[in-house]
């Protein structure tokens, strides 16, 4: 099954998780450092993501080179596509965050349940629909996580908090693979 690179809605859920990032709540439980999704990933990693090359542009959605099989082919001799492909499949971390405290907000996509159809293992993702329906986000925007409890998820839509240590550590999974873990101490619907 091919992965599709839809472009447009990639660069768009790009900064629409850039924006929603940037709010803070006015109360956070002051064990946990408040982070942003991007502080999570390099700067030039950001800068690629939100700079495509002008080419990826005149793509349609569902063309024959609407995939990111094609966009390796196409980068090799343009530099700002080259690096974009990079972007899009970038593990590199931000050490400064290993073992770090951190709350931050997300979505869930469920890996694993238990017998309750509680999510027990599962990636915090920046958007809702990351991993599912378009390309994944980078791995340095992917949070592997376990809660034994389990989450009880009525919804793919919903966001919550999450609170926890974070760990640099790279877990690879059919829908996607991230570069951080978070052992996560708790979980909250998400509200501004």
């Amino acid at each position: 099954m091919k992965v599709m690179l839809t472009i447009h809605r990639l660069v768009f859920v790009l900064l629409v998780a850039v924006s929603l990032s940037t709010g803070k709540t006015a109360i956070a439980d002051a064990k946990y450092n408040e982070i942003e999704w991007t502080q999570l990933m390099p700067a030039d990693d950001l800068a690629a993501l939100l700079n495509p090359p002008d080419f990826l542009l005149d793509i349609e959605d569902g063309e024959d080179n609407d995939n990111i099989e094609s966009l390796s082919t196409l980068s090799e001799s343009n530099e700002t596509a080259k690096r974009f492909a990079q972007a899009l499949q970038s593990t590199r971390v931000i050490d400064a965050f290993d073992q770090a405290r951190i709350r931050l907000p997300g979505f869930i996509v469920p890996l694993q349940s238990d017998e309750q159809q509680r999510v027990t293992h599962f990636f915090i993702v920046p958007y809702f629909g990351a991993c599912l329906h378009m390309p994944p986000p980078p791995p340095n925007q992917i949070i592997y996580a376990e809660f034994q409890s389990g989450v009880q998820l009525n919804t793919l839509l919903d966001p919550y908090w999450f609170e926890g240590t974070l760990q640099i550590a790279h877990t690879v999974n059919g829908l996607g693979s991230s570069a951080y873990t978070l052992r996560l101490d708790a979980y909250s619907p998400y509200e501004d």
